[in-house]
């Protein structure tokens, strides 16, 4: 099992970073909040990994946080709940709103992320009930990077992939391009204005 990688950032395509380690590139899926912290390519970061195998394929799950990985790790055990449902859950709520959401059970908080329906949310809500333990944890591995310009018309086809590999439907993901602002100028705002967006429908 990989469980931390530690290397330099040298393609980000939401939701996966291409992680340079030793002279190896891994491909990692990462939250899509977390990608809003990759501001700068060639910066060196720490993710704290989770290994999926199955028949026919290896996919490698990164976090910022222990505590991102493992609230991962207790979401897929969840009946119905995959590895993608799950990383698209924690890239729409923050760990504070989905510990919140689970503690009150609040139905409609999860099921705000796509694929999430009212009975998978209910049964998330039964079959966590007391098992999501959630702790703030200040990260300092991974400062945020200095913010760097990109072109206007990469940020959104790339803010557009992000929230398609969501599973937000092309009809949400143009209402909120289309009111993105234009102060927008690099592809982590674009990101986390898109999702204050989506989260406000």
């Amino acid at each position: 099992m990989i469980g931390r990688l530690n290397g330099v950032v040298l393609e980000l395509r939401p939701p996966q970073v291409l992680l340079e380690v030793a002279g190896v590139g891994y491909e990692v899926d990462v939250p899509i909040s977390d990608c809003a912290k990759f501001e700068t390519l060639n910066s060196s970061i720490t993710l704290y990994t989770h290994l999926v195998i199955r028949e026919d394929a290896h996919s490698l799950f990164g976090f910022l946080t222990v505590q991102s990985r493992d609230s991962f790790r207790s979401l897929i055990k969840v009946s119905g709940v995959g590895p993608r449902i799950a990383l698209a859950l924690l890239s729409t709520l923050s760990l504070t709103e989905l510990h919140l959401a689970l503690q009150n059970g609040d139905v409609a908080s999860l099921s705000r992320t796509p694929g999430i329906g009212k009975k998978l949310a209910e049964r998330m809500l039964l079959e966590l009930k007391g098992k999501f333990i959630f702790e703030p944890e200040f990260n300092s591995q991974n400062p945020m990077p200095n913010s760097v310009q990109t072109e206007l018309s990469g940020i959104v086809i790339d803010v557009r992939n992000a929230l398609s590999s969501l599973g937000y439907n092309d009809k949400e993901i143009s209402s909120v391009m289309k009111q993105l602002p234009d102060t927008i100028t690099d592809l982590s705002s674009g990101i986390r204005e898109a999702l204050k967006l989506l989260n406000k429908f």
